[in-house]
């Protein structure tokens, strides 16, 4: 068993994933510290869709449950700093509620709340069109000393590469990867490629085995082979 710091943690889903997919990672970090320290931000699908749909919004939706769920670990254990773990399009949520700027007219200000940022495959680089009004926002006001006040861990993995002219799988990467970037011939974690999730400034780490998406039966970043891999850096 590896040690690790004993921070409380916030597990903040993806984009369209739900609270309980989450119930598995957080009961695989338990290993590594007391269940008590760890929260899954009660994130809904409602929250990234929006009802009526608005899904232009969901960043300010999500950021407001991410706040309710920091405020919670605070009260719980005071004077000690959150570690966020995000996983996929969370991950840029998170980033956007740590800049301390106002986002379509919400702002926040987390401060010493919050450790530490880290990510689990989220493309910080892409041309989807929600997530980039994310990422536009983020490279607008990023600067080097965000990464003195929170650390940011990237984490993705390379188990998949896309092959347009591959195996079924490979292509279906191929077109996975290319809906984030123009080149699909890449490797990631089988939706996300991973150069996308580099980031400047950020400690960037590539593992060999994991899987994107939160789904039963798979080696995803929040299963216990998972977390093996990258959990030297909580």
């Amino acid at each position: 068993m590896k040690d690790v710091p004993q921070n409380p943690v916030v597990i903040i889903p993806g984009v369209l994933f739900w609270d309980s997919l989450y119930d598995i990672m957080k009961d695989a970090l338990a290993e590594y510290l007391p269940a008590q320290r760890i929260a899954v931000a009660p994130v809904s699908f409602v929250d990234w869709i929006g009802f009526p749909p608005s899904p232009e919004r969901s960043t300010n939706r999500v950021m407001k449950t991410v706040d309710g769920a920091v405020q919670e670990m605070q009260r719980k254990f005071p004077g000690e700093p959150v570690t966020l773990v995000a996983h996929s399009g969370g991950g840029s949520v998170a980033m956007v509620y740590l800049l301390e700027k106002p986002f379509q007219g919400d702002i926040y200000h987390p401060g010493n709340r919050v450790g530490k940022l880290i990510t689990l495959g989220t493309p910080f680089h892409t041309h989807e069109h929600y997530a980039k009004i994310k990422t536009d926002f983020i490279f607008r006001y990023l600067h080097a000393d965000f990464f003195k006040r929170y650390p940011v861990v990237s984490v993705v993995s390379d188990k998949y590469h896309g092959n347009a002219q591959g195996s079924f799988v490979e292509k279906m990467c191929y077109k996975f990867y290319q809906s984030v970037l123009e080149d699909g011939n890449v490797g990631g974690d089988g939706i996300v490629p991973a150069k996308s999730c580099f980031l400047e400034g950020a400690e960037n780490v590539t593992i060999a085995d994991a899987e994107h998406l939160p789904t039963p039966h798979t080696r995803w970043y929040g299963t216990k082979e998972g977390i093996e891999q990258w959990i030297q850096w909580l």
